[in-house]
C-alpha cells in the first residue's frame, strides 16, 4: 500500500506497451531490464534514442529522448539559456541538459497512479510530442553548439516563418 492506502496491482507491466508499439513500427530496440526499454527512431535530421523507463515507487513511465549532440563546456550556459527559451514554448515536456554525457534532452512522464494501465493512443502520443519536440528545435541547439550563436539568435531562427510564395 501507498501513502493514500491503495494499492498497484498491474495486470501489464507498463513497457510491455512500449515494446510492442516499437515492434508495430519497426523500430530497433533494446530490452535489457524489465523496467526500462530503448528505441532508435529515425528523425529529420537525425536518429532519436527513445528511453522509457517504470518507475515503480511513483508509478510514472518516464520518458527521455536524446539525439548525438554533445555540448562543450564553453557552450553550456547558452545551451541552459536556449533551453529555457524552448522550455517557454512547451505545453507538454521539457528540454535538460543531461550533465553526465553534456547531452540535450526532452523528457516527459506519464503518472499511472493506483494501477492505472497506459493507453496505446496514450504511449504514441507521448513518442509523437518528443520526437516532434526535437525535430523542432534540434536546429536551435545546433546553431549554439557549431555556430556559436546565442540563444535567443538560435531562437529567431528557427521561428522565423515565412509568408506567402516566392
Amino acid at each position: 500500500m501507498d501513502l493514500l492506502g491503495t494499492e498497484g496491482g498491474r495486470q501489464e507491466h507498463p513497457v510491455d506497451l512500449i515494446e510492442q508499439i516499437a515492434s508495430r513500427h519497426s523500430w530497433a530496440f533494446e530490452r535489457d531490464d524489465q523496467d526500462e526499454i530503448s528505441i532508435a527512431i529515425t528523425g529529420s535530421w537525425c536518429d532519436y534514442h527513445v528511453s522509457f523507463t517504470w518507475l515503480d515507487d511513483v508509478e510514472a513511465l518516464h520518458l527521455a529522448c536524446a539525439f548525438d549532440l554533445k555540448v562543450p563546456e564553453r557552450r553550456k550556459a547558452e545551451i541552459a539559456q536556449l533551453i529555457g527559451r524552448v522550455n517557454a514554448q512547451l505545453w507538454v515536456g521539457h528540454f535538460d541538459l543531461w550533465s553526465s554525457e553534456n547531452a540535450v534532452m526532452f523528457r516527459h512522464s506519464l503518472l499511472l497512479s493506483g494501477g492505472t494501465p497506459p493507453m496505446p493512443d496514450q504511449c504514441e502520443a507521448l513518442i509523437k510530442v518528443a520526437v516532434e519536440a526535437c525535430e523542432k528545435y534540434f536546429q536551435a541547439f545546433q546553431f549554439v553548439v557549431w555556430a556559436g550563436k546565442s540563444a535567443s539568435e538560435a531562437m529567431e531562427t528557427i521561428l522565423f516563418e515565412t509568408a506567402g510564395e516566392a
